[in-house]
């Protein structure tokens, strides 16, 4: 088995969704779809039950994940270090972030890079729609989330940036020209859900408007590129945070401002038990570089 045809397989055993797959190593649907059909040729056995609607692991799918992930772990770490070792570098801080303005973090990553010049910090994408999975799994050291966390197996570390929350919508939605909006108004809206676990989620999108309104719950995305056509075609609204604006900027969508919403506060989290002196370190330094 080819090292690609591997990390196709793991990632998708991950996403169990082929087009978030081919998104997420930048290859083609067709290209995991025959790397797959070719593994389950070798096999001889299928490793996933698939049909129009969902994508799931079979007991021999989860046999073979449980058997090669170590090892490809393994593998990919020992190329890590030696591509590291060949630019004078002798560790690595792996920062996932479901935020998207991480351009906004600069003063942040280049503070911490001259204090460890011998560490590279190397950034990764998180959906929301598995906030802690990756951290949970060791694919990241540590993680920028939306705050409040409340997880007995993670730590949260400082308030690095604070931001308004807006509502996206789309640009010919009747909420659009609006000066501004407030979570009452939501109650006469389908809004998106997917973002777990609920008390989390309910930062963004609570349960029920201020006057004890229900608010009503429609399609469930992971990411922002799975809101973009729901939003567009005004399926349904979602708040989200305000760098959504710049980073997303399109002019299909709009965003009005939810003048009753509190604050955006993002934070650091790592794992308790997987705590580092490097990870201490770059939470030191992101508080010190705190923005908004």
């Amino acid at each position: 088995m080819e090292l690609r045809d591997i990390e196709i397989f793991l990632t998708l055993a991950e996403e169990l969704h082929f087009t978030r797959t081919a998104e997420r190593l930048h290859v083609t649907q067709a290209r995991v779809s025959q790397a797959i059909k070719k593994q389950e040729r070798r096999i001889g056995a299928a490793l996933f039950e698939r049909n129009n609607r969902q994508v799931a692991l079979t007991p021999i799918g989860q046999r073979l994940v449980d058997d090669i992930q170590p090892m490809y772990r393994g593998l990919c770490e020992g190329m890590d270090r030696a591509r590291l070792a060949a630019r004078g570098k002798t560790g690595v801080l792996r920062v996932g972030s479901i935020a998207v303005n991480l351009h906004d973090f600069r003063e942040l990553f280049d503070a911490f890079a001259k204090e460890h010049p011998e560490c590279e910090v190397q950034l990764r994408h998180v959906d929301f729609g598995d906030p802690f999975g990756r951290l949970r799994a060791g694919d990241i050291d540590v993680q920028i989330v939306w705050l409040p966390v409340r997880e007995p197996d993670l730590t949260v570390g400082p308030v690095i940036y604070t931001e308004p929350i807006v509502l996206a919508v789309g640009a010919t939605h009747r909420l659009a020209s609006r000066a501004s909006v407030s979570y009452e108004d939501l109650a006469d809206e389908t809004v998106m859900g997917g973002a777990r676990p609920d008390y989390w989620r309910e930062i963004l999108v609570p349960v029920r408007t201020p006057s004890g309104r229900l608010i009503p719950i429609g399609p469930s995305v992971s990411n922002f590129q799975e809101m973009i056509p729901i939003l567009v075609t005004g399926e349904a609204v979602s708040p989200v945070h305000a760098q959504a604006a710049r980073y997303y900027a399109r002019p299909d969508i709009a965003y009005v401002p939810i003048s009753d919403a509190p604050a955006g506060r993002w934070g650091l989290i790592w794992r308790t038990g997987s705590e580092t002196a490097l990870i201490r370190s770059f939470a030191s330094t992101a508080q010190a570089t705190a923005v908004g």
